[in-house]
């Protein structure tokens, strides 16, 4: 909750120097920039009525430590990552809570190479935050105003997209969740050629991801459907991920999304390693579609950040989570919703096909959710039990849906995840590893 901690003023403010004091200690790496001037931070933020204020703790900290701090404003979290690698900044800072209500706030960090900070760089700067042997000082930090750098991030996401031939004139509604793609959407999909049915466009504050943008697609796909859009785009609060609806207001997760752009991929001969990076929340559906298709799909844990590390060590291309975050490495090294909704509409521009079309390539295999509680949270390879009971399913399942079994973070709960091809047949087999869970761990 924004203005209690910790994110209140004193530790915001604590932060923006943490931040500033641990870069200039770290030792220079392969993937950073170092340098003589003082540290420069890029910042931008959503529409939340908390982002005015937090920039200004946040530009007090780092100027007490050194730092200078530009602000682009209301912006979108990938043009703060596209500006701390294209420009002469040594991080971005975004602030924003992406699809949560506005209450909420946040502060992501991006590398000077636009990527996000991990969790050896966040482990880094706690650390810095709980030394006692620094403070901050009372030295106000006014950030510099530099709202026109937006433009360059504009420029530089229309290239995906410059400009409709087939599709040239096509009505889409786009919603916009009341939050940072309010300063960038509408103008990049009319430059390209569309009639832009804007919803979610009028932010006041406090109506960020209220009832709209990508975690609440019910209304953007009555207005597709009333007002005969060729499809429908929503993003989430600050800009990173996009979820969409096709013609007959139907959702389109980050699932089809993925095999559709990676088929294009595919036929370009731009799919490196003929792989794509997923997450385990994935639907088994789009793995077996790649499959057919000769792409492997590698899984990782849930986060785009996770996803992002497997593609960089690999040099892999194209990534992303059911969620609607896609990360599109030719553009860049974290997710973007409007880069999303380009490269669909490229898709869909090349292919000559509409929304539904690409989308029908996945099918998505039935799921099932099932929850005991537990007195302990012993691994799972140390039960036999409930590993006999995990192999049998799989068996059956012979590569046509997926296991996945996991202890929840928050609570004594293990979590039993199946996928396959009969609802009610996924259902039996997930009852009997949560009896083999309830006898031994319950």
């Amino acid at each position: 909750m924004a203005g209690v901690w910790p994110l209140d003023p004193p530790t915001v403010a604590r932060l923006g120097a943490a931040i500033v004091l641990e870069r200039r200690s770290a030792a220079p790496s392969s993937h950073e920039r170092r340098s003589a001037h003082p540290l420069s931070i890029v910042v931008g933020r959503d529409t939340r009525e908390s982002g005015e204020w937090i920039e200004r703790e946040l530009a007090r900290g780092a100027a007490s430590a050194g730092a200078t701090v530009t602000s682009i404003g209301v912006a979108p979290t990938p043009a703060v990552a596209y500006l701390a690698g294209a420009r002469d900044f040594d991080l971005g800072v975004v602030l924003s809570a992406s699809h949560n209500p506005f209450g909420d706030n946040g502060i992501k960090v991006f590398s000077g190479h636009g990527e996000k900070f991990g969790e050896a760089d966040e482990r880094a700067v706690e650390q810095m935050m709980a030394d006692s042997s620094w403070a901050v000082t009372t030295r106000a930090g006014v950030p510099i105003d530099a709202p026109e750098l937006l433009d360059e991030y504009i420029d530089h996401v229309q290239r995906l997209l410059p400009r409709t031939k087939a599709l040239s004139g096509g009505r889409i509604a786009v919603d916009l969740a009341n939050g940072a793609t309010t300063t960038t959407a509408v103008r990049v999909l009319t430059a390209a050629g569309f009639e832009v049915l804007p919803i979610g466009h009028e932010p006041d504050g406090r109506n960020i991801n209220l009832g709209c943008g990508s975690t609440h697609p019910a209304r953007l796909a009555g207005v597709v459907v009333e007002h005969k859009c060729r499809l429908g785009v929503a993003f989430d609060g600050d800009g990173d991920r996009a979820i969409f609806v096709d013609a007959r207001g139907h959702v389109v997760d980050g699932d089809a999304v993925l095999l559709m752009l990676a088929i294009w991929y595919q036929q370009q001969q731009r799919l490196t390693g003929n792989t794509v990076v997923a997450t385990v929340m994935s639907n088994i559906g789009l793995e077996i579609a790649l499959r057919e298709r000769g792409i492997a799909m590698i899984r990782t844990p849930v986060g785009d950040k996770y996803v992002m590390e497997e593609m960089r060590r690999n040099g892999f291309v194209l990534g992303g989570e059911q969620s609607g975050h896609v990360i599109l490495t030719e553009h860049l090294p974290t997710g973007d919703g409007l880069a999303t909704a380009l490269a669909v509409l490229r898709t869909m521009e090349t292919s000559g096909s509409e929304l539904a079309d690409l989308a029908s390539a996945l099918t998505t295999f039935p799921q099932t959710l099932v929850n005991v509680r537990v007195k302990t949270k012993t691994p799972i390879d140390e039960v036999p039990e409930i590993q006999a009971a995990v192999a049998r399913v799989e068996a059956a399942l012979d590569g046509r849906g997926r296991v996945l079994v996991r202890y929840s973070g928050t609570e004594p709960l293990l979590r039993v995840m199946i996928e396959g091809e009969d609802q009610a047949t996924v259902q039996a087999w997930a009852e009997e590893i949560a009896d083999a869970v309830r006898t031994t761990l319950g």
